[in-house]
C-alpha cells in the first residue's frame, strides 16, 4: 500500500538561514525561558497576522496559506505551556503598515517601544511575511526579544504549498529550540489502533500529533493492535489477528510495517501470544511478549523474525509482558505478576538485576520511558479505574496525571501512556467521554488537552521521535 505523497515522508523543503544586517542579531545564545519559571509565569508572546509579499492578483486565493500556517503556528506555541498570547487588538502599532525589521534597520520598521510600553510588556514578538510563486510557498519570520530589542532567530522556510503545516510546525520546534535549548515535539506523528474503519474491526493508523492527517496503515480485516515506532519512525511494529489457512483459527502474530516502502512482513506466528513490541534503540532488534501455549515471557528477535534469545523465564509460570527498552538500551521496563499483583519492573537489557519498582495499587501495565531515560509513566489501576502515574525511573516521586470522570460521575479509565519525543508531554487513551479517545498531559499533570473528538475507539497510541 502505497502512503500519500504528503504524509510521513512529507514533501522535501528547505530552510534556509538568514543572517541580519543589524547589531542585535549577533547576541550571545542563550537560554531564554527555563522550565523551572515557565511553570509559573507563561511569557506574554505577540503573534501577529503574516504580511503577504505576493502577487496582488493571487492574494486572495493565496491568504488561506498564511491564516493556516499562522493558526498552526499558534497552536503549538500554546500548547507547549511557555506563552501567554497578547489579544491583536491590544497592539498600539498598525502591523499592516509596518514592516518584519525594526527601525531604524528598515525605515518602514516596528519600534520594540511599541511592544515594550506597559499596557503590553510583550517578552517576544513573532513578525512574518510570505508570498506564494508557482505553488510554492516562501515563509520569512523573525522571533524577537523585545526587553533587550534583540532578533533571538531568523529564517526563510520553502516548500510547496502542501507541505504548509510541516513548515508551521518546524516553525515552532525552531521557537522553543532557541528559546529553550530543547526542541519541541511539534513535527511527531501517532501510532495507534482504532475502529475508525467500521464494523468490529479494529485497524492501525498513523497521524500528526495534533489529530490532523489521518492515514490507514493496515487492512487486515481483523484486530490489529500495539504499534511501536522504530526510534527513526520509519518503521513499525504491531500485532493482529489473522487467520491460519490450514486449522482456520487466528492467531496474535507479530508484523513489521516499512513507512518508506510501504511493505509488510510477519516477522513472529509462533503459536500463541506474539505482541507488545518495542525496539532497541539502534533499530536492529526487537523484544516482545511470546505466550507459545504457556505463560508469556519477554523475548529478543531479530527484524526478519530471528529468535535472538529468551530475556524472561517465570519465576513459577508468572506473566511478563509489555517489555519498553529504555532510551540507551541498557534497561527494559515490563510488567509482571511474578509476586502476586500486575507490578511494574525493570531489569537489565539481558534479562539480570531484576528490580520491582511499583508496590501500591491493584494492577499496574504498560510502563513507557522518557527520551532522557529518567522517568516512566504507567497506567495504574487503583479503586476500580486506571490513571496514568509518572515516577523517576527508580520508582520514587511518583505523581497522578489524571482523575477524570465520566459523564455519570463515575471515575474514567485513562489508559496506554507515551512520553513526546522532548519529554514535555504523556499522551494515553480516555473513556470519560464514552468513547476511548486520545489526551496529553504536560509531566506535572497540570494541564491537559484532547487530541481526538469523534464517536470511534483509540487504542495504545504511541508517540514518534520528530520526522524530517
Amino acid at each position: 500500500m502505497k502512503l500519500k505523497k504528503n504524509s510521513l515522508k512529507l514533501i522535501l523543503f528547505s530552510l534556509i538561514g538568514i543572517i541580519l544586517n543589524f547589531a542585535s542579531a549577533t547576541q550571545a545564545e542563550q537560554v531564554y525561558i527555563k522550565v523551572g519559571e515557565a511553570k509559573t509565569k507563561r511569557s506574554l508572546l505577540a503573534f501577529p497576522p503574516f504580511l503577504y509579499q505576493g502577487s496582488p492578483t493571487m492574494a486572495s486565493a493565496n491568504l488561506n496559506v498564511g491564516a493556516e500556517i499562522h493558526r498552526v503556528i499558534s497552536n503549538d506555541l500554546d500548547v507547549s505551556g511557555y506563552f501567554e498570547f497578547i489579544q491583536q487588538k491590544a497592539f498600539l502599532e498598525d502591523t499592516k503598515k509596518t514592516s518584519i525589521k525594526p527601525f531604524p534597520t528598515d525605515p518602514s520598521g516596528f519600534k520594540f517601544e511599541s511592544w515594550n510600553e506597559q499596557s503590553l510588556k510583550a517578552d517576544f514578538l513573532i513578525r512574518a511575511s510570505y508570498a506564494v510563486t508557482n505553488n510554492e510557498i516562501e515563509l520569512e519570520v523573525y522571533l524577537y526579544h523585545v526587553p533587550k530589542k534583540g532578533l533571538v532567530f531568523g529564517k526563510k522556510y520553502k516548500g510547496p504549498v502542501a507541505a504548509a503545516r510541516k513548515i508551521a510546525h518546524t516553525f515552532s520546534n525552531d521557537v522553543l529550540k532557541n528559546l529553550t535549548d530543547n526542541e519541541g515535539p511539534f513535527n511527531s506523528r501517532l501510532v495507534f489502533s482504532s475502529d475508525k474503519g467500521g464494523g468490529k474491526f479494529r485497524e492501525i493508523y498513523i497521524m500528526d500529533w495534533d489529530g490532523v492527517n489521518s492515514e490507514k496503515l493496515t487492512n487486515h480485516n481483523s484486530i490489529a493492535i500495539s504499534p511501536n515506532w522504530s526510534k527513526d519512525a520509519k518503521k513499525i511494529a504491531y500485532t493482529a489477528y489473522v487467520q491460519r489457512k490450514v486449522t482456520k483459527l487466528r492467531n496474535a502474530d507479530l508484523f513489521l510495517f516499512d513507512l518508506e516502502t510501504s511493505k509488510r512482513t510477519n516477522i513472529s506466528n509462533r503459536q500463541g501470544i506474539n505482541s507488545g513490541a518495542s525496539f532497541s534503540p539502534d533499530g536492529k532488534s526487537i523484544f516482545l511478549t511470546i505466550s507459545q501455549g504457556v505463560s508469556p515471557d519477554i523475548f529478543k528477535i531479530s527484524l526478519d523474525g530471528t529468535l535472538q534469545g529468551k530475556i524472561t523465564n517465570g519465576p513459577n509460570s508468572a506473566m511478563n509482558v509489555e517489555p519498553a527498552v529504555s532510551p540507551d538500551g541498557k534497561k527494559i521496563a515490563f510488567s509482571s505478576d511474578r509476586h502476586g499483583r500486575p507490578m511494574i519492573y525493570i531489569m537489565d537489557i539481558d534479562g539480570s538485576n531484576v528490580k520491582r519498582i511499583t508496590t501500591a495499587g491493584v494492577f499496574n501495565s504498560s510502563p513507557t520511558w522518557s527520551p532522557d531515560g529518567k522517568k516512566i509513566a504507567f497506567a495504574g489501576q487503583t479503586e476500580g479505574n486506571f490513571d496514568i502515574f509518572v515516577m523517576n525511573a527508580d520508582g520514587s516521586e511518583m505523581i497522578r496525571l489524571t482523575s477524570a470522570k465520566k459523564k455519570n460521575g463515575k471515575a474514567a479509565d485513562n489508559e496506554d501512556p507515551s512520553f513526546s519525543p522532548d519529554g514535555r508531554f504523556v499522551i494515553y487513551t480516555s473513556n470519560r467521554s464514552g468513547k476511548n479517545q486520545i489526551y496529553f498531559s504536560n509531566i506535572s499533570g497540570t494541564e491537559e488537552r484532547s487530541v481526538t473528538q469523534d464517536n470511534y475507539n483509540y487504542y495504545k497510541p504511541k508517540w514518534s521521535s520528530n520526522i524530517d
